[in-house]
């Protein structure tokens, strides 16, 4: 396979861990997740993944009942180490070498997340799982995953998500006349409102030049096309 990008980073949503009642977690779903990325590790691709943790909790949503919004954000965070240490077993047990790497102490299963240390993980061929946000409460995994391909190099952000393929003028599993975008720019997505990102993760792509594809993660070698340069989903870029 040629390959059309050599650092990926990957984001993961919690959803994308979830059983078909959207809670919790689906293991052969993430068996599934865990191949995918090793048959691109076996064509040499470094890879890096931020997870998210709304398989377990939101802190936005638990914060509109009532819990304080920076506490409810901590337990996200914690949530998000539960779905890496899952993404780690699978990962491991289909071949592949993993470090987690935490924003949050936690040296029982997870190193500190250090900028210089996550690069040569990579380097040395190790998939980097990335937990626990950015380690600050009113940031979104969405804002890590930016943030963190900015930092490690990242020549695009692979944002896989469920139950869509792309980036659509409306929620095409609500809208059967909605229609699916093949490019946008940064300022295009961020002016529509179109849902994909949080504004944040937006900006700091955009001002960083850092190219984003949308595509569907139930897509048969869906993170195999993206690399091989394949124009599936939706691009979003600065152009």
């Amino acid at each position: 396979m040629k390959l059309h990008y050599k650092r990926v980073l990957l984001k993961l949503s919690g959803e994308a861990f979830s059983s078909p009642a959207k809670f919790g977690i689906n293991t052969a779903t993430v068996k599934q997740m865990a191949q995918q990325v090793k048959n691109i590790i076996d064509q040499g691709v470094e890879v890096a993944i931020v997870v998210g943790g709304g398989n377990i909790w939101r802190g936005a949503e638990a914060a509109a009942e009532g819990f304080d919004r920076a506490t409810a954000d901590y337990a996200g965070m914690v949530a998000t180490i539960i779905n890496a240490l899952a993404l780690q077993d699978a990962l491991e047990k289909a071949g592949a070498i993993t470090r987690v790497m935490s924003a949050l102490d936690i040296h029982q299963v997870a190193e500190p997340y250090i900028r210089r240390r996550a690069i040569r993980h990579l380097e040395k061929g190790r998939v980097v799982i990335l937990a626990a946000g950015t380690g600050n409460p009113y940031m979104t995994t969405d804002t890590a995953a930016a943030l963190r391909a900015i930092e490690m190099g990242a020549e695009v952000l692979l944002m896989a998500k469920n139950n869509v393929d792309g980036v659509y003028t409306a929620d095409p599993n609500k809208d059967p006349t909605a229609k699916k975008l093949k490019h946008l720019t940064h300022r295009e997505a961020l002016e529509k409102r179109l849902g994909v990102m949080d504004a944040t993760a937006f900006s700091f792509c955009m001002e960083n030049n850092l190219p984003i594809i949308v595509f569907g993660l139930s897509t048969p070698g869906g993170i195999e096309q993206v690399i091989a340069g394949e124009n599936i989903g939706t691009t979003i870029s600065s152009t």
